[in-house]
């Protein structure tokens, strides 16, 4: 598959250092900008200092879990397409009123993929 075009930047927010990379790896083979965050303050800080068109989101993390990060993320831009990317079966239902969209992990990075191109209205 070759890159698309467009070069939208998604920041992706996970503790876990692989799911980091992995996810770097497929957004920019597919085209995005990734920006990075192990931890939600960080992830908070990175928004306020860029213009990302996207957040994917853990929900189990140290410090502030997702929802948390997702509530904030909203008041700071509420335009901002999230989407829940997480292992986590015990969500609570709240937490999914702050998000835009919720992927498991277990599901893999192409629907991951699709969900993020829908909500960033991308063709094809």
């Amino acid at each position: 598959m070759e890159s698309t075009p467009f070069r939208n930047l998604v920041l992706c927010v996970d503790d876990e250092e692989v799911i980091r990379f992995l996810l770097e790896s497929a957004l920019e083979r597919f085209g995005y900008v990734a920006l990075v965050a192990s931890n939600g303050r960080e992830a908070l800080r990175l928004a306020a200092q860029h213009r990302v068109d996207a957040v994917i989101l853990d929900y189990c993390m140290p410090g502030m879990n997702g929802g948390e990060v997702a509530l904030e993320m909203k008041r700071l831009r509420p335009d901002v397409p999230i989407i829940l990317f997480s292992g986590s079966s015990d969500i609570p239902p709240s937490t999914l009123t702050h998000v835009d969209a919720l992927v498991a992990k277990g599901e893999g990075l192409r629907p991951l993929l699709s969900v993020l191109a829908r909500l960033l209205q991308i063709p094809g």
